[in-house]
């Protein structure tokens, strides 16, 4: 039967790169990996909470959470699709959110330094993307339609190709099931193939739902 691999993993080293850079001795990895985890998580949590998100959208925006780290710096790059509804109005708002992250975090004598990097896309990204079909979701809005609706708006974004699955307790029907959409090509077996993907879990009234986007950038 046709073994899934995680699109990213598998092309690691040839169009993929990794979203954390940094050494560490066998002893400290998993410590420095539990790091990453909570710089993430705190970052998407101060975002939920300080943006203004437009109503009925549900989209926070960040495509990625990059993290360099040094001996006395920890550089942490965020690509947000819409980073105006962020600092609209605050621009003092990354310096707060540095602020914060370095008291509750404790990095020691390492010092956080955050920026903001706009992408040209937001929706040929699929975690922003998987962000707006959750927010249909949310919203009860049938689930053929948010695909579509995501579907036409990457088309926009000048990709070659997207898919898109829903797992879950669809319309809250009694039995779970899969449903997905393909537009244009997705080749998953070819390495060259420059594809971003992406899993999203999304809480509706029903049960948990789960959204899966693989989306064809380019060939290199």
């Amino acid at each position: 039967m046709g073994q899934k691999i995680n699109p990213l993993g598998f092309r690691l080293g040839t169009t993929q790169s990794h979203h954390s850079l940094w050494f560490a001795q066998p002893k400290n990895y998993s410590e420095s990996l539990k790091e990453d985890k909570k710089i993430r998580d705190f970052i998407k949590n101060y975002v939920q909470k300080n943006m203004r998100i437009p109503s009925g959208s549900g989209v926070e925006g960040i495509a990625q959470i990059k993290i360099q780290k040094r001996i006395d710096l920890i550089q942490v790059i965020i690509y947000m699709g819409f980073p105006k509804l962020l600092i609209e109005g605050k621009p003092r708002k990354i310096e707060e959110l540095q602020i914060n992250a370095q008291k509750k975090l404790h990095f020691g004598n390492r010092k956080l330094n955050i920026a903001i990097t706009r992408i040209a896309n937001p929706y040929g990204h699929p975690n922003i993307l998987a962000e707006f079909i959750a927010g249909q979701l949310r919203n009860r809005v049938s689930f053929r339609k948010a695909m579509k609706k995501a579907i036409e708006l990457t088309e926009q974004a000048g990709t070659k190709g997207v898919q898109v699955q829903i797992a879950g307790r669809i319309d809250g029907k009694e039995i779970a099931r899969v449903e997905w959409i393909r537009e244009g090509r997705v080749p998953l077996q070819t390495i060259r193939a420059k594809i971003d993907y992406c899993s999203y879990t999304v809480r509706t009234i029903f049960g948990i739902l789960g959204i899966k986007i693989w989306i064809f950038v380019n060939a290199e």
